[in-house]
């Protein structure tokens, strides 16, 4: 066996005997260098309480600097991932409001949960975002995670990268970007439950809190200025603002929540709603009512690579306001598009639009082109992707623009620990993993 297991609610409490010449599998900081000829065995014992890695009869620990220096990719390619059993069932969370996305009303969530177990006990999650669009259902994306995780529960041992490559070949692009994000969710989270690393640890390393802003979805004045009231209460000092439908409403909507709420700051949201003609009429009248937003994202649609330089030119040169682009970036040749033309100023990411690897690609690229970047979870999301993309944004460090307040949209949280919550403060204070689960038998 070429994994390795530690105790915690995700592991199941056993011991995993491991020869020296499985040795060279394991992470780096799990090796133990044998002296000549010296025998010996390894041994990962786990328990409710306690989780060590010993030699007969020294106790091993890695130290801090260690931990910190082991990378991610590094990982990929040296941990030997076998799976005991994948599998995926439906999720459905009841929302506290009911929720309009493009044409379609949404009460309740219906994702999809992967739970995916190794053979050394240790076992990962991941969600898969479904929102009701064209061509998208609950029962189709269920159909290509069953297939995936057939192919995993068949597979023979490989190296992690090895398996998030054919993970990539069975649900490829764009198409199937958010059941690619919860498998490679659930791989990531169950390898790093094996080596007792909290993901946030496995991403960089630079922080575990970040704060976030919350969204304000579209709805009445009355309700909008009540949640933004609500919001502010609990400690949340920017939010997100939807607007694009129509410019009168929207800087009525914009100055009820700012006398409501006068000390948070705002991002605004067009989804894609304005022409670009539009867009710029609503940057004049907001300046007119004294509001400068921290960011104006989305403002035209998606196709508009013109409509879009137009605006980003008028915001940042008259207002000093930085325009982001979302719906514009569906892909990495998109995301080269908007840095070579200098389209925009932030890039903002969701793991469910390009999945977990394909994030961490895009960082890399935003970081060396001198763009900001923001992360944003689905509108359809619980705790557990939140806490994924959550530990990736502080373990990276490199977001200047959060909003990671999905989950405060649904009715009953279904997740068992992860991430703490103190109003707009996230805290990931697991020891490994993701830290979050559900209750698999109760679904």
């Amino acid at each position: 066996m070429a994994s390795i297991g530690f105790g915690s609610a995700l592991c199941s409490t056993k011991s995993l005997l491991l020869s020296p010449l499985c040795l060279h599998r394991l992470p780096k900081y799990l090796q133990i260098k044998q002296k000549t000829n010296s025998q010996f065995s390894v041994i990962a014992k786990s328990s409710a309480g306690s989780s060590e890695l010993v030699t007969e009869p020294a106790v091993i620990k890695s130290t801090e600097s260690e931990r910190r220096s082991f990378g991610f990719k590094n990982l990929t390619e040296t941990f030997w991932v076998d799976v005991h059993t994948a599998e995926g069932r439906p999720l459905s969370v009841r929302l506290k409001e009911p929720l309009t996305i493009a044409t379609s009303e949404l009460e309740k969530l219906e994702n999809v949960v992967i739970r995916v177990e190794l053979s050394n006990g240790c076992v990962g999650w991941g969600e898969v975002a479904v929102l009701p669009l064209e061509n998208w259902t609950l029962a189709m994306a269920l159909e290509k995670v069953t297939e995936a995780c057939e192919f995993l529960g068949q597979g023979p041992p490989m190296t992690l990268n090895l398996v998030l490559d054919q993970i990539s070949e069975i649900v490829p692009g764009t198409e199937f970007a958010s059941v690619r994000a919860g498998l490679e969710m659930a791989l990531i989270d169950a390898v790093a439950n094996s080596i007792d690393v909290p993901l946030w640890r496995l991403f960089g390393g630079v922080s575990n809190t970040l704060v976030t802003s919350a969204t304000i979805p579209t709805t009445s004045l009355a309700k909008a200025v009540e949640l933004a009231a609500k919001y502010y209460k609990l400690g949340f000092n920017v939010l997100e603002l939807k607007v694009g439908r129509n410019i009168n409403a929207d800087i009525e909507v914009i100055q009820a929540v700012r006398a409501a709420s006068p000390h948070c700051l705002f991002i605004l949201d067009a989804n894609e709603g304005y022409t670009s003609k539009e867009a710029i009429q609503f940057l004049d009248k907001l300046n007119e009512t004294g509001v400068k937003p921290l960011l104006f994202e989305q403002p035209v649609h998606r196709d508009d690579w013109k409509g879009l330089d137009d605006v980003s030119a008028v915001a940042r040169v008259k207002y000093g306001i930085p325009v982001a682009a979302d719906e514009s970036c569906r892909s990495l040749a998109d995301i080269q598009k908007v840095i070579d033309e200098n389209l925009v100023d932030v890039i903002n990411i969701k793991l469910s639009k390009f999945g977990l690897l394909g994030t961490l690609e895009i960082v890399e690229m935003v970081k060396k082109s001198g763009l900001n970047l923001m992360i944003d979870s689905s509108v359809g999301e619980t705790r557990l992707a939140a806490g994924v993309a959550g530990h990736l944004a502080a373990g990276q460090g490199c977001f200047k623009y959060v909003n990671l307040s999905a989950p405060l949209l649904v009715s009953e949280d279904p997740v068992v620990g992860g991430y703490e919550v103190s109003g707009s403060n996230y805290k990931f204070v697991n020891s490994r993993g993701q830290g979050g689960f559900l209750k698999w038998d109760l679904m």
